[in-house]
């Protein structure tokens, strides 16, 4: 009875299988790519477990066990970094994840389709520039000497000030800078969402005598509810990471303190440094780190009777 049962089950996933062949098919250079560049690169993770050397090869270098992770934690500078990284992604989180939200059911509640149009395309630019012409227009707007910004307040009585040599505005310039670049290409999920909304919520909300906020809080956010947690929960999966190019770009000998994160942290001692065992583990760690808050949101999304990603 178990065998005629499973041999049907097979059939019906054969048959709805050959249905949507095409779309499979469709399918195939994204499963490829995943495969290429985040599947087969996993078996480098054994690096972190061995002393590495290039004339050996991963398979030839000897193991060390656990030896790399003792010296990682041992070091002063790395409670440092993963205290940047931690921080700094935390304030992407709560001033960085809302914002595209706000900005989507702002454009959505645009009446007139031609303005919307052009609108959503001058805020989506921003997200094909690149970060090194990015962080060059920053570093002319606020330079001490020429910048823009430092011109106004000597206009105005103040002293300039080298922001990008400053701690205390190297984290704010990130998150502004990244909300500004990002925001408007992230936006266009939460649109997509609206657009799925049944239009015949929003008349019988009308007739109910809901003012235009109220539709915003009772039909278009819960609309989207489902939406928004997935990419919260994704984006804690990526709580440690804050993006090589942004911090590299906008980073100095002055204000190392606060801007080195993990990303550059390894490119500075396993990259240049050449301890690329060393580099992986810090690599891993922060992999590690990033599935625990993954899997642990998603369990609370769960607890929360919400949909998860899984």
């Amino acid at each position: 009875m178990a065998s005629e049962t499973a041999r049907s089950k097979t059939q019906l996933a054969l048959r709805y299988i050959n249905k949507k062949k095409y779309l499979y098919i469709l399918l195939i250079p994204a499963v490829v790519y995943f495969l290429i560049f985040n599947y087969v690169p996993m078996y480098g993770i054994i690096i972190a477990f061995k002393d590495f050397n290039f004339s050996k090869g991963i398979v030839g270098s000897p193991w060390i066990g656990f030896e790399n992770f003792r010296y990682m934690f041992g070091l002063s500078d790395f409670y440092t970094v993963f205290w940047n990284s931690l921080y700094l992604s935390f304030l992407r989180l709560v001033f960085g994840f809302p914002f595209p939200i706000l900005l989507a059911l702002l454009l959505n509640e645009m009446r007139n389709r031609t303005y919307q149009r052009i609108t959503q395309t001058i805020i989506y630019l921003p997200h094909f520039i690149s970060w090194v012409v990015i962080g060059g227009i920053l570093v002319n707007f606020l330079s001490p000497s020429w910048g823009v910004v430092n011109i106004f307040l000597k206009q105005f009585g103040f002293e300039p000030v080298f922001f990008l040599a400053d701690t205390n505005y190297f984290r704010p310039l990130v998150i502004l800078s990244s909300m500004w670049k990002e925001s408007g290409w992230e936006s266009i999920l939460y649109l997509a969402a609206m657009v799925g909304i049944n239009t015949e919520l929003y008349e019988a909300a009308s007739i109910d005598g809901a003012n235009r906020f109220q539709r915003i809080l009772n039909v278009t956010l819960p609309g989207i509810k489902s939406t928004i947690i997935i990419l919260l929960i994704l984006r804690l999966g990526h709580i440690m990471g804050n993006g090589f190019e942004q911090i590299f770009v906008l980073q100095n000998p002055l204000n190392l303190s606060v801007s080195e994160v993990f990303e550059t942290y390894v490119y500075r001692v396993g990259l240049i440094g050449g301890r690329f065992s060393f580099g992986t583990t810090v690599g891993l760690f922060t992999s590690v780190i990033g599935l625990i808050f993954l899997l642990a949101s998603n369990q609370i999304a769960k607890w929360m009777k919400e949909d998860g990603i899984w």
